[in-house]
């Protein structure tokens, strides 16, 4: 369980650093209470850390053998994957993908231009965040660790790991936003998701 734990809170908190529901929650944050926003964010991601650990739990029931070299192929593409897009990012990524981010804001915000009340904060936050972590890296990634490893332990890494982003994002994003680089976390991911499939592959089944 502590191995399911560790692994998926450095994947997660790596990979979540700097991706457009990071982003979301530091605009959201500039004009909505921070607790609120936080709550609406973090309720979001665990709901899909639930989904994709329950995802991860059927994919399980596949034979072990598959399971176990299906993780380390996984783990070894995608990580020199992360690497392959990294390289091949512009050093304004990061602009790129704040400004989507902002745009999904504006455009809930014209959505809802005049519902300011604590449940219409807590609702714009869960829906934009949920919405734009579907399909994402982290989500692939739990479903992957969930399949092999202890889904609680993955459950509460993945959670504690987002909530520390979440937190990040709230409290200090306004001031780290700029200086975080997507090109650099895409790497340093994509080199995580190595180590982790060669040391899958070093552990055996």
């Amino acid at each position: 369980m502590l191995t399911a734990f560790t692994e998926g809170l450095l994947l997660i908190t790596f990979s979540e650093l700097g991706d457009k529901t990071f982003f979301i929650a530091v605009i959201l944050s500039i004009h909505h209470p921070r607790r609120l926003v936080f709550a609406g964010v973090v309720a979001a991601l665990s709901a899909m850390t639930v989904l994709s650990v329950a995802l991860g739990q059927v994919a399980s029931l596949l034979p072990k053998d598959y399971i176990h070299y299906a993780k380390i192929v996984f783990f070894i593409a995608f990580g020199l994957k992360l690497i392959y897009d990294a390289n091949k990012m512009a050093v304004s990524a990061t602009e790129e993908v704040a400004e989507e981010a902002k745009e999904a804001v504006e455009k809930a915000d014209l959505d809802n231009s005049q519902q300011k009340s604590v449940w219409s904060i807590l609702l714009k936050s869960f829906l934009l965040t949920f919405i734009a972590e579907w399909g994402d890296r982290t989500q692939i990634a739990t479903i992957a660790l969930a399949a092999s490893n202890n889904p609680i332990g993955v459950t509460l890494g993945a959670i504690l790991g987002h909530a520390i982003c979440a937190a990040i994002a709230v409290i200090g994003g306004r001031l780290i936003a700029g200086k975080i680089s997507e090109r650099q976390i895409t790497f340093l991911g994509g080199f995580l998701f190595i180590i982790f499939g060669i040391v899958a592959a070093i552990e055996g089944k």
